[in-house]
């Protein structure tokens, strides 16, 4: 009796053992999963992950932060060809809420000429008030033309270009006036220009125009190729007979009496006899590749081109604008045409980086554009933009 009770209580010590080894050997065994199990997985990470990433457009969108909001809005609402950028997410009365809430308030004074003297001689050493006094005065006497100084800030870089004589600044048109627009490079060839910027805007009826048809009024050597009304923000600026760079809301004759001999329609205006605009917000304007152009109280000229639309450098904002001519001098200064229209030709040939909505790194086809025209004295530093060149 004793030995069968023995013998039951070893059978059931061996077969606890071998489920005891059998579970054991279960755990170490990994997992393995179907084809349509793995599918669920990820399909499951992705959902979560997709989830996650509404959640943050959302919060971005319509959350109590309004900073991604309204670079949205000003940068797409100007940017003319993509402001459904904006549209999609936002009403009219938001868009215009935020649009009155970043904009560029401008002191409405026309330039006294006056103030400017354009026969100022140049010192070329000594002590300068500050770095930027030096880049601009601090110049090689052989080089007559022009100085190229690279600038950059936080979120962009580009060029300043300073213009020593005022008098061989003029505009360009493209040669298919009202019909489309020429690339820089080709109106700057024709033009047999050492230099050249884009100019002022253009009508763009279903953000699809080719660039024909220029705002405003336009000057090309006392011809007045266009005279439409404009009532966007700044108005005509150009330069007069005596070379000095004007601002103004005016009518043609208004234009006329002042002696306006070159000149585009664009804005807004960042100086005006000195006195800069108030900037609310980002100026409603976002930011972006950018063009400028200013002229100091001493005549010289300044271009600025500003490179934008990657990731570490989006472009610039109005006030980063008036600050660097602020900076270098400026006496009267306007925003011209920016975007894929921003671009500086030295010899024929784009300097900077221009790069359209589409991240393709090339300009568009454009209706005028200020140049510095060429004579037999040209003897210009082009080493700053020198491995760029032809």
């Amino acid at each position: 009796m004793r030995s069968s009770t023995i013998d039951r209580e070893l059978r059931l010590e061996r077969e606890f053992s071998k489920q005891k080894s059998r579970r054991e050997k279960k755990k170490e065994k990994p997992q393995k999963y179907s084809t349509s199990n793995k599918v669920k997985i990820i399909f499951t990470y992705l959902f979560r992950l997709g989830i996650l990433g509404i959640i943050i457009l959302l919060f971005l969108l319509y959350g109590p932060y309004n900073g991604f909001r309204d670079w949205l809005i000003t940068t797409a609402m100007t940017t003319m060809t993509h402001q459904y950028f904006a549209t999609w997410f936002y009403n009219d009365e938001i868009i215009n809420s935020v649009l009155d809430r970043n904009k560029v308030i401008e002191t409405n004074e026309t330039t006294d000429t006056s103030l400017i003297d354009t026969d100022s001689s140049y010192a070329t050493s000594g002590n300068y008030k500050n770095e930027y006094e030096r880049q601009i005065l601090e110049r090689d006497p052989k080089n007559n033309d022009y100085k190229i100084i690279n600038i950059s800030g936080k979120g962009y870089s580009g060029y300043l270009v300073a213009v020593y004589d005022p008098s061989r600044i003029k505009t360009v048109v493209t040669a298919k006036l009202g019909s489309s627009g020429q690339y820089l490079t080709t109106m700057a060839e024709n033009n047999d220009a050492l230099i050249a910027i884009n100019g002022g805007g253009f009508n763009d009826p279903n953000f699809n125009s080719t660039g024909g048809s220029p705002l405003g009024i336009t000057v090309t050597n006392g011809k007045y190729v266009t005279t439409a009304s404009y009532k966007g923000s700044g108005g005509l600026m150009g330069f007069t007979e005596d070379d000095k760079f004007v601002l103004g809301k005016m009518t043609v004759t208004e234009a006329k009496k002042m002696k306006i001999r070159d000149a585009v329609t664009f804005g807004p205006f960042l100086i005006v006899n000195g006195k800069s605009s108030e900037v609310l917000g980002n100026g409603g304007w976002g930011t972006a590749p950018r063009t400028a152009i200013g002229q100091r109280k001493d005549g010289i000229v300044l271009f600025l081109v500003v490179d934008g639309r990657t990731a570490s450098k989006p472009g610039a904002d109005m006030d980063d604008l008036i600050e660097i001519m602020e900076n270098y001098g400026a006496y009267n200064a306007a925003n011209l045409d920016g975007g894929t229209s921003s671009v500086l030709v030295v010899n024929n040939t784009i300097v900077n980086d221009p790069i359209d909505s589409t991240g393709a790194h090339k300009t568009r086809p454009i209706s005028t554009g200020f140049i510095v025209t060429k004579d037999d004295s040209d003897d210009s530093d082009h080493s700053v933009v020198e491995s760029k060149l032809k």
